[in-house]
């Protein structure tokens, strides 16, 4: 007989295995019902978010953003533009362009310090900014 290669694996389907996991579950006897089993369980359970209240996040002013669509130089296209930033840093700039740019469903950049986003998304663009805690405004036409 030939020696088995051991780079290959086994597709015989091996040897069963030696220990049932369950085997100690055997000995309890009768376990409770679950709750599709048990229509008193059904009764008492409540559903979560009746019992969560919703916590209010105080709403922190972080200054005005002016909101504009524009389609001057790029041929025509029209691009929402979030500019006059005060008080942030590019990392978090760019973690608004991608939450934007995700939310639209389209593409957009940051140029010199503003932030813009393919096709007229000023709503979905307040929004966002509505949430992180600025004031947007929408700001020309």
């Amino acid at each position: 007989m030939s020696r088995p290669d051991r780079s290959k694996l086994a597709t015989d389907g091996g040897a069963g295995l030696a220990q049932n996991p369950f085997g100690a579950l055997a000995g309890l006897g009768d376990l409770p019902a679950g709750p599709g089993e048990n229509s008193d369980l059904k009764r008492e359970a409540k559903p979560i978010s009746a019992s969560v209240e919703p916590v209010k996040v105080p709403e922190k002013n972080r200054g005005r953003v002016d909101v504009l669509r524009t389609t001057a130089g790029r041929g025509g296209k029209t691009v929402t533009v979030a500019k006059n930033f005060t008080g942030i840093g590019l990392p978090e700039k760019e973690a608004l362009c991608k939450k934007m740019r995700a939310a639209a469903g389209c593409g957009g950049t940051l140029k010199d310090g503003a932030i813009e986003i393919q096709g007229d998304q000023r709503e979905i663009v307040m929004r966002i900014l509505r949430e992180a805690g600025f004031r947007p405004v929408q700001a020309g036409g």
